[in-house]
């Protein structure tokens, strides 16, 4: 009986980390007024999982989370925002693409596909690698795009897993999204993508 109830204890108190965690996300989002906080808001949950995959268990979370938002608030927007203007000028260029008749249009706007694949593996790899290692800029879309690249079965997966999440929060109990989307995507992407970081780590020494 006693391990049953230590057991529900543990689930208990992951839950409410798990939700906690989510509803600082949203709230520092919109500090940032949601243009500004986004990014840093999520860098800052991948830095609270971060150190929760590494065994971690005990941290103060708001207090790791501000930590990060401040810190690191100009430089991953400024990096948010160079994938999300490459984004954008792709989106521009296919739709523009896709109104011409020609089959040489045709052929580009395919490889303007290719080419948001790409930016969605580095959308995905990008906070783990960001919340991980110090690195330049450029070099954080590098190393995103490389461990993407280099895994692509861990790739296939993670994505999997962030759909499937997605799709069951909403078109099941949308609140659950809301309390508990964010972080644990976030949480399970880092524990993914943490298993490749021993490579990396080598190849920067």
């Amino acid at each position: 009986m006693s391990g049953f109830i230590d057991g529900y204890y543990r689930f208990a108190v992951w839950v409410t980390r798990f939700a906690y965690l989510n509803l600082l996300w949203i709230a520092f989002s919109l500090l940032g007024l949601g243009l500004f906080g986004l990014f840093p808001a999520t860098a800052s949950m991948f830095a609270v999982v971060r150190k929760w995959v590494q065994g971690e268990k005990d941290i103060p979370i708001l207090a790791v989370f501000w930590k990060s938002y401040k810190r690191e608030f100009l430089k991953i927007n400024v990096l948010g925002y160079i994938l999300a203007a490459a984004g954008y000028v792709m989106t521009m260029e296919f739709q523009i693409l896709r109104t011409q008749e020609h089959i040489a249009y045709t052929i580009a706007s395919f490889a303007i596909i290719g080419l948001f694949l790409l930016l969605a593996v580095i959308m995905l790899y990008i906070f783990p690698v960001f919340a991980h290692f110090q690195l330049r800029s450029l070099d954080y879309i590098k190393w995103a795009l490389l461990i993407g690249i280099g895994h692509p079965l861990l790739t296939v997966f993670l994505f999997g897993i962030v759909i499937a999440i997605s799709y069951l929060s909403f078109m099941t109990i949308p609140a659950l999204f809301f309390f508990f989307g964010g972080s644990v995507i976030a949480y399970i992407i880092m524990w993914g993508v943490q298993l490749t970081f021993s490579k990396m780590e080598k190849s920067l020494v």
